[in-house]
This record gives C-alpha cells, structure tokens and sequence, in this order.
C-alpha cells in the first residue's frame, strides 16, 4: 500500500511539472515568439493608449460611429460575462428586443431592411464584426453626421472588409473599432474620435 501510494504521489507531482508548468510555459515561450500580436489579444492603440482589442467588440453609439452587434454580455462586450440571451426564437422578450432595437436604427435614417446583425446579439456577446451589408445600411447615417459624401463611407467600408477566411470559412466582414477607427482619421471629429468617445 505505501508503495503504491509513494508511485502514485510521484506521478502526480511528474505530470503536474510537465503538464502544469512546462506545456504551459511552452506553449507561451512559442506563441510570444511566433505569434505574439495575436497571442497578446491583437490590442489596438491610439497616440499610445490602448483602446480595444481586433477581438472584442466595443459599445459604439451616436450618429457619426458605425455601430456593431448589439451585446448580451453583461453590461454590453463584458469579456468577464461572455454569452448570449439564451432566448428561444419563440420568446416574447427576444421579440421586443429585436423590434426596439429594428425601431431605433430605422429611426437613425436607415433605409430599407434592417440587417439581422443589427439587432441580434452574437452566441459570446463579444463579436467585433458586422457584415458589409450592416455597415452599407449605416452609411448615410455617418455619412450625414461626418459632412461626407455616402460614397465615401462605402469606399471606406469595402477597404475594411475581410474575406472568408481561405476563401471559404465563415462570412466576410468589417471589424467595427478597425472601421471607426479609419472614419476618425479620414474624416475626423473636432472632439477628437474614438479614443474618447464612443
């Protein structure tokens, strides 16, 4: 029994160096490495502060902002609380939701079809991107509230819009801090954008 016991305390203690401290430290030594914008979270700053990260989506609202997904975490974009509405299809709450928030960007100056992304939430909450349709649909509204040509505000989003990953996975898209972040340096605020408000 002691022996056994002696066995198994040393094969605990082996696997938790190993697979507790040395793969952890390993895969972290390679990462930073190899990869280390994306392994530190692909942080953006502006003048040297950090304000967002190419992963997490940020709460923008006023006319002169492209706006994202609308968020179930926590407050809003709450890495801390990241997850849907778990709401059913079928769910009365859900409903409202949508048909608010369907109101508040038709009231915006939107014309035509809200996008589904406009007013649904992501399964994590965090998503930093919309479709190019969501950003085309908000076009006018920036456009109007930055003293710009619409047709600005579309260059400016087909610049920023990604491809399917290898051509072929997921949907293409527009991150929306990536995106504003352009809008205030072609086309800036007096109060000086997104590094302050948003």
């Amino acid at each position: 029994m002691g022996k056994q016991l002696a066995i198994a305390l040393r094969f605990t203690l082996v696997t938790t160096v190993l697979l507790g401290v040395g793969y952890p430290l390993l895969v972290t030594a390679v990462s930073q490495s190899l990869w280390r914008q994306k392994a530190n979270g692909e942080l953006i700053r502006k003048d040297g502060k950090l304000i967002g990260s190419h992963w997490i989506g940020q709460p923008f609202t006023g006319e002169a902002y492209f706006h994202g997904r609308p968020s179930a975490a926590g407050n809003g974009y709450d890495a801390t609380s990241s997850g849907g509405s778990n709401w059913s299809p079928s769910s009365e709450k859900l409903a409202e939701r949508v048909e608010a928030s369907v109101k508040s960007e038709q009231a915006g100056g939107g014309d035509g079809p809200v996008p589904v992304d406009m007013v649904t939430a992501s399964g994590s909450g965090l998503d930093p991107d919309i479709t190019p349709f969501a950003a085309e649909y908000q076009a006018e509204r920036v456009a109007r509230a930055r003293h710009a040509d619409p047709s600005q505000m579309m260059a400016l989003i087909a610049q920023h819009t990604q491809e399917r990953t290898f051509g072929l996975l997921g949907e293409r898209r527009v991150n929306v801090l990536e995106l504003n972040l352009a809008l205030d340096s072609e086309f800036p605020l007096a109060s000086g954008g997104v590094a302050t408000n948003h």
